[in-house]
């Protein structure tokens, strides 16, 4: 026979069981002393070899193993069970009664218990010889002696049944202060003293965190690791520290799936649930993702080879009869349309401000118009269309916008027309309206037609076009003058990884890591702080992300109109 504490995952109701019945037993009478005092008679069991390794069935004790059924449901978990278990070969009716004999031998009060174990300690007694004696594990002796741990006064009002069990058992993994601490919230009337399961909840500020959960070694946490003797488990006391260490060991883990050639590995926020029920298993060959999941309290679970049932459906239409696959599935794309939308409009506003400076370029390109009608050539200006009035409002408070406003009354003015700010000639089919501005134009000196050439343009240059990424990296166009990375921006900004992309550049690859898990809207704030030097980060000047840059420099493997735009201008000769 065999005596140890067995998680009840493991421990199965059986037919071998004599009281053995397909409905719950009624366990209303013994329920409120195993909330109180836990399970203090083992069950009985016996190794079973159909629930799997570790597995073990009910001889005797079933009433007390659902007791911890219920607790579970209530509480949301329960302390693994005591248990004898029998080896091959083993009398069952014998071991039953030797239990029975060693339960009449113990008093039910664990602190009388703690009194005695201690003077046996001191008598040379070694913990293993007294669990031997009174029928219990190590574990349960060592949890009695663990009330030694705990003050005076704790000590004296558990006697005087002032606080149960549950909340003597927590209050032994506090610190000396933490229990005065306790003690104060307990003498105080008016106070909300936690009690029971709450009272680890308290100790550990919400986030009980077991070592058991942790990816990384466990020598590499310098804080302090507080022992929880009655669960058979350790928790982190450094929460901020556990979270520095265990991001960073969820990105040396993507990183190194994405290293076996999996498409991509998506990190989900902290708490959020992967649904299989919402996907389809697909293997890594057949462009099968990857998504890891992170708890409030730690734990990690990744899922390998899911596609969305969306996704599942177009990679299942583009395999032929013979079942080989035509093409690869198409690629996420990069960013959404409102997000395109804005940086196109943006990224138009900066190419014309670089053309308003090389009339010689601009008077080439107006001609190239004249030549091969492509885009606005009409000649209108282009409408600059939104998808939100958050993207109008954001373009229009630009800078390169204003300079670009204030180039329209400076040409208005130099025609001498009528309405200054008005959109020039391009909207009138008058014949004579036409003749004016042209006489206007012979009064003009070449550098003056030229300066309007270069307006009239840049106006016309259509948002999105091929054209606006040929002259703002032909022209070398720096957009940090004329835009700055505004609310609208970080709001359009979905896609964890390209966020946690983009955090590497402003704060560097450690917080990129050390944040991976993070909400999306942390790594925002830590982004946004960055750049205004805010909450003790170090100010990062002139950060430009990849998306403004010119040329365009996109994020991961997705595909969009700019960088298709970007690329098909690469290949021109400038």
């Amino acid at each position: 026979m065999e005596l140890r504490h067995i998680p009840l995952e493991l421990i199965h109701d059986t037919k071998l069981n004599m009281r053995h019945d397909r409905r719950p037993p009624d366990v209303s009478d013994i329920l409120p002393t195993v909330k109180a005092k836990g399970i203090l008679q083992p069950l009985l069991v016996r190794p079973y070899a159909e629930g799997g390794d570790d597995a073990v069935e009910i001889v005797a004790g079933r009433r007390r193993y659902w007791c911890g059924r219920a607790i579970v449901d209530e509480q949301g978990s329960f302390d693994p069970l005591p248990c004898a278990v029998m080896a091959p070969g083993d009398d069952a009716s014998a071991i039953e009664a030797s239990l029975i004999e060693n339960a009449a031998r113990r008093d039910a009060d664990p602190m009388t218990e703690h009194v005695t174990f201690v003077r046996l300690i001191k008598e040379g007694r070694k913990v293993s010889e007294i669990a031997a004696t009174f029928g219990m594990t190590d574990l349960m002796v060592e949890q009695r002696l663990a009330l030694g741990n705990l003050l005076s006064k704790i000590q004296d009002a558990y006697r005087r049944e002032e606080i149960d069990d549950q909340t003597v058992r927590y209050l032994t993994m506090a610190s000396k202060q933490q229990q005065k601490d306790w003690l104060k919230l307990f003498a105080d009337e008016d106070a909300n003293v936690p009690l029971g399961y709450q009272v680890k909840q308290w100790l550990f500020g919400g986030q009980s965190i077991s070592s058991k959960v942790a990816l990384f070694a466990l020598d590499a946490y310098t804080g302090h690791v507080v022992a929880d003797l009655f669960g058979e488990d350790s928790y982190f006391a450094d929460a901020d520290l556990f979270w520095d260490l265990q991001n960073a060991a969820i990105a040396a883990k993507r990183e190194a799936m994405l290293a076996h050639k999996w498409s991509e590995v998506i990190v989900l926020e902290p708490g959020a649930h992967f649904d299989q029920w919402t996907h389809e298993k697909t293997p890594k060959n057949k462009g099968g993702k990857v998504f890891i999941t992170v708890s409030h309290t730690g734990e990690v679970e990744v899922h390998e080879g899911w596609l969305s049932r969306k996704e599942a459906r177009k990679a299942e239409a583009k395999v032929n009869g013979n079942g080989t696959q035509k093409s690869a599935p198409a690629a996420r794309p990069a960013m959404t349309q409102a997000m395109e939308n804005y940086l196109e409009l943006h990224r138009h506003a900066v190419a014309r401000c670089a053309l308003l400076n090389v009339p010689g370029t601009a008077l080439r390109l107006l001609v190239a118009h004249a030549l091969a009608a492509s885009g606005n050539w009409q000649v209108k200006p282009d409408p600059q269309r939104t998808r939100n009035k958050e993207i109008a409002a954001s373009v229009a408070q630009s800078a390169a916008q204003a300079a670009f406003a204030a180039e329209r009354e400076a040409v208005a003015a130099l025609l001498a027309l009528p309405e200054s700010g008005s959109d020039l000639a391009h909207n009138s089919d008058d014949d004579e309206q036409t003749a004016l501005v042209f006489a206007r134009l012979l009064t003009l000196a070449d550098a003056e037609v030229q300066r309007i050439a270069a307006f009239a343009m840049a106006e016309t240059l259509t948002v999105g076009s091929t054209a606006v990424e040929a002259v703002g990296t032909c022209l070398k166009a720096d957009p940090r003058g004329g835009w700055q990375p505004d609310d609208t921006f970080f709001e359009l900004l979905r896609d964890r990884t390209t966020v946690n992309a983009m955090l590497a550049e402003v704060a560097g690859e450690a917080v990129a890591k050390g944040n991976v898990a993070e909400k999306l809207k942390t790594q925002k704030q830590i982004i946004r702080d960055c750049l205004v030097g805010r909450n003790d980060r170090p100010k990062v000047e002139n950060w430009l992300p990849g998306w403004m840059q010119f040329p365009f420099r996109g994020y991961g493997d997705g595909r969009c109109a700019i960088a298709d735009a970007a690329r098909a201008a690469a290949d021109m000769t400038l």
